[in-house]
């Protein structure tokens, strides 16, 4: 998850209002049913041809609990001070992307009502997956409340998922050094986990330790795929360990036999080339990335999760290499990292247009469905880009398979 901090809005301020939303600064968390005319649209309708509705599975979609006093979800206080001036505008710009504010004691109900909307305003049988948070633990595996910006635990995600089976999965979060990694990982896949969610820079996990082999083993057996991030976190701050996401310590899990399924195709920021030792240098960890997916013992093992990619700080060369890349197209997974697509200045359809990716008169559609539904618009948006006469095609879209009858 990114949300948008003072860092953010300094890089959109340099393109001046150029590429400033003409959708608005602030999400308008429109209610109403979006019009006939915007729902049956050709741009709409080219979007889904050759994806079956019923395989649309959003893998990506944040699940948070804003009200307070609360043991089975919790933010950082901080994020609601005025004492940490960046912090509070990441929460400001996310509960406006969420179109909830966090002093409401009905906000966790109302974050869950406006996903259903959303999710029935882009198809009546698609689902959204949504994810639980574990702490950050220390060393000997013991939960550091205060040094977590986030907690979503699997009860309550299963719960949500569980009240609404036509619109919900699930993804646990288990963080393998806690005593009890395994035994919580068997309750979450008997209580239908589609997957196991990690964020190791902000959660403190070492995915390349020795001591995550064993967990590893589990998810083989269960036969459930690690969603993991792998690039750098500058939202969710946790144990600012940034060198845990670099993409190349999967290479522990992926030896085991994992599917790994690898956030944004680790498509910002740079690592660490820890495959030549002490003398690699850093380099994109995009490049990482593709490493792992050229490798041919891979081949079944390593996804590549495609949220977040169509952001103005990650839009270029990655995703230009994804729409390129033929052989890569069925190990792409389809998500949205939502309530990010809320967050209006994040994305630049302008800029979309001057890089050639869309058309004039595309950008006002998508304009005006982000207006109404973040969610339809970050899939619609997804399919319109073209580069070099190429767009993504459906089977990146149909992502049910990655996660059913394995």
């Amino acid at each position: 998850m990114r949300w948008l901090g003072l860092g953010g809005l300094a890089a959109i301020a340099t393109g001046a209002t150029h590429y400033w939303p003409r959708e608005g600064v602030f999400n308008p968390c429109i209610s109403e049913d979006m019009p006939e005319s915007l729902k049956n649209h050709d741009l709409v309708q080219a979007a889904w041809e050759g994806i079956p509705q019923a395989d649309f599975w959003d893998c990506h979609v944040h699940l948070v609990g804003l009200a307070a006093n609360s043991t089975e979800v919790r933010f950082d206080p901080e994020m609601n001070s005025p004492r940490h001036p960046i912090k509070l505008a990441q929460m400001q710009f996310y509960e406006n992307a969420a179109c909830v504010e966090s002093d409401d004691e009905a906000a966790n109900e109302k974050y869950i009502d406006r996903l259903i909307l959303l999710n029935r305003g882009v198809s009546p049988s698609s689902k959204l997956m949504l994810l639980a948070f574990d702490y950050h633990h220390d060393l000997e595996g013991l939960p550091v409340v205060e040094g977590s910006t986030l907690y979503v635990s699997n009860n309550y995600a299963r719960r949500v998922a569980d009240s609404r089976p036509d619109q919900f999965e699930w993804i646990a979060s288990i963080h393998p050094y806690r005593e009890d990694a395994l035994e919580v990982l068997e309750t979450s896949a008997r209580s239908g986990a589609r997957a196991v969610k990690w964020l190791p820079p902000a959660m403190a996990i070492d995915p390349s330790s020795p001591r995550c082999d064993d967990f590893y083993q589990s998810l083989i057996e269960y036969d459930i795929p690690l969603l993991v991030h792998a690039d750098v976190e500058r939202a969710v701050h946790g144990a600012k360990l940034q060198d845990y996401g670099n993409p190349l310590l999967l290479r522990r899990p992926l030896d085991h036999g994992v599917r790994v399924i690898i956030a944004h195709c680790g498509s910002l920021g740079m690592g660490k080339d820890i495959d030549k030792g002490k003398a690699g240098r850093k380099i994109p960890n995009f490049d990482l990335f593709a490493r792992l997916m050229d490798e041919q013992r891979y081949e079944g093992l390593v996804l590549g999760d495609i949220s977040a990619m169509t952001q103005i700080n990650r839009i270029g060369r990655p995703f230009e290499t994804i729409i390129e890349r033929d052989d890569w197209h069925h190990r792409l997974v389809n998500g949205t990292d939502y309530p990010l697509p809320g967050v209006m200045l994040l994305f630049s359809i302008q800029a979309m247009v001057d890089q050639g990716y869309i058309k004039k008169s595309e950008a006002k559609v998508l304009a005006d469905i982000r207006r109404y539904n973040p969610l339809l618009f970050d899939f619609v948006c997804k399919r319109s880009i073209r580069y070099q006469g190429k767009r993504l095609p459906p089977k990146v879209f149909a992502t049910r398979r990655h996660f059913v009858g394995q």
